[in-house]
């Protein structure tokens, strides 16, 4: 188990070393002038990334010991009886870090531990960043969520069943598909270009509902809704969501998940074989679902993102309303979903007010929940896609980490 006990000079000093070894590796193996660039640019980019650090504020563990040992047994016990190879889980209350660790292995092969810093495929969580980008654009006028979204990507094809809009893709009320054949959609190994080109997967599908009419889950729908935000932005979708989302918060170790780069501290993904051992996770490209679930991010960095979400700040109050607000279909009913966001049903978080979202990806499984009444948010992440238990393993995991929500909550 590795705790973080670093601020934001440690991580930066950790990033600049890490940078600067590969550069030496370059300049040592190769003399020429490209890779000696490459070197030198591999620095300035560490550089740069230490120069924008945004450290959590943290608080004296202490207090919180008691909390945290109990904790940590209910996590570590739940990790070995589901045989996860590694995870992650950072806590903070009232905007301050309480308990950030690491169990397990990030890498089994490498015997690498998992910590704070490790980076996890996310899943699903990818869609309320995706929201969020969609959102800072809406607050600034540069996209409206009510216009049909042949508005900014005039290429998607008008629906017969009604127009689509980017609310209804924020709420999965928009009637577009989601994944049909598992394996050759979820399991996709062309690189796209860009996320205009991967739309060619549903564009001309029919949809599944009439837009506004029924809620029906889709990732399809907000890569539809990246497409959206690059053409409002005027760039390229993960080059916004960088500059505009990430950096601004100081998530600077979120990004898309690029199969074919080096990334620091990124976990090795893992799958369960039918007979229960673990496995190699299989070789997926995910620039067809950067939005709806290709992002790797770090529980310390969902933090971050979380507490943009607790006071105006990037976000304006107008705009932390909206995306926590239950969109409604067209007969009036609420769907417990606003601008990406899930409004947690209140039998499953003890009766309190909670939003957040979970993720399931090849290789990955993640949490994020938010207290807001009670000042309490929980980001939790692992390596494994195939979380196993006798029955209902997802659920029982997901049941222990409103647990320990509850036990920080009642300890505040």
């Amino acid at each position: 188990m590795v705790v973080s006990g670093t601020g934001g000079g440690a991580r930066a000093r950790e990033e600049i070393e890490t940078f600067e070894f590969a550069a030496e590796l370059l300049r040592k193996r190769y003399a020429g002038p490209v890779l000696g660039t490459l070197a030198a640019l591999a620095h300035a980019t560490a550089m740069q990334a230490a120069a924008q650090e945004l450290p959590l504020a943290r608080t004296d563990g202490s207090r919180w010991a008691e909390v945290i040992e109990i904790s940590r047994g209910k996590l570590d016990s739940l990790r070995r009886a589901m045989s996860i190879p590694g995870l992650s889980i950072s806590v903070s209350v009232d905007r301050r870090v309480v308990w950030s660790e690491g169990m397990g292995y990030a890498d089994l092969e490498l015997r690498s531990p998992a910590t704070p810093l490790t980076r996890y495929r996310i899943g699903s969580i990818s869609k309320i960043f995706t929201a969020a980008g969609a959102a800072l654009l809406h607050q600034r006028g540069d996209l409206d969520l009510d216009a049909p979204v042949q508005t900014y990507v005039p290429s998607f094809p008008r629906k017969p069943e009604g127009e689509i809009t980017t609310r209804l893709l924020a709420g999965h009320l928009a009637g577009i598909r989601h994944y049909v054949d598992i394996e050759a959609e979820y399991y996709r190994t062309r690189r796209y270009e860009t996320v205009f080109e991967a739309l060619e997967i549903f564009r001309d599908d029919p949809l599944v509902a009439v837009p506004g009419t029924e809620w029906s889950y889709s990732s399809y729908g907000f890569n539809l809704m990246s497409a959206v935000i690059a053409a409002a932005s005027g760039r390229g979708f993960l080059q916004y969501m960088d500059e505009e989302v990430f950096e601004p918060l100081g998530m600077l170790h979120t990004g898309g998940d690029h199969s074919d780069s080096l990334v620091v501290n990124r976990a090795r993904p893992y799958d369960r074989a039918p007979d229960g051992r673990i496995i190699n996770a299989r070789h997926i490209d995910n620039s067809h679902k950067w939005a709806g679930g290709g992002f790797l991010s770090t529980t310390e960095d969902l933090l971050h993102f979380a507490h943009a979400h607790l006071e105006p700040g990037l976000f304006s109050r107008e705009t932390l309303d909206l995306v926590w607000t239950s969109q409604r279909t067209a007969s009036g009913e609420e769907i417990g979903v606003g601008i990406g966001w899930r409004l947690m049903p209140p039998s499953r978080v003890g009766g309190r007010r909670a939003v957040g979202h979970a993720g399931g990806a090849i290789g990955g499984n993640a949490l994020l929940i938010i207290y807001p009444d009670d000042g309490v948010t929980v980001a939790v992440a692992a390596n494994i896609a195939d979380i196993g238990y006798p029955q209902g393993g997802a659920l029982v995991f997901g049941d222990v980490i409103y647990e320990i929500a509850d036990i920080f909550i009642e300890a505040r």
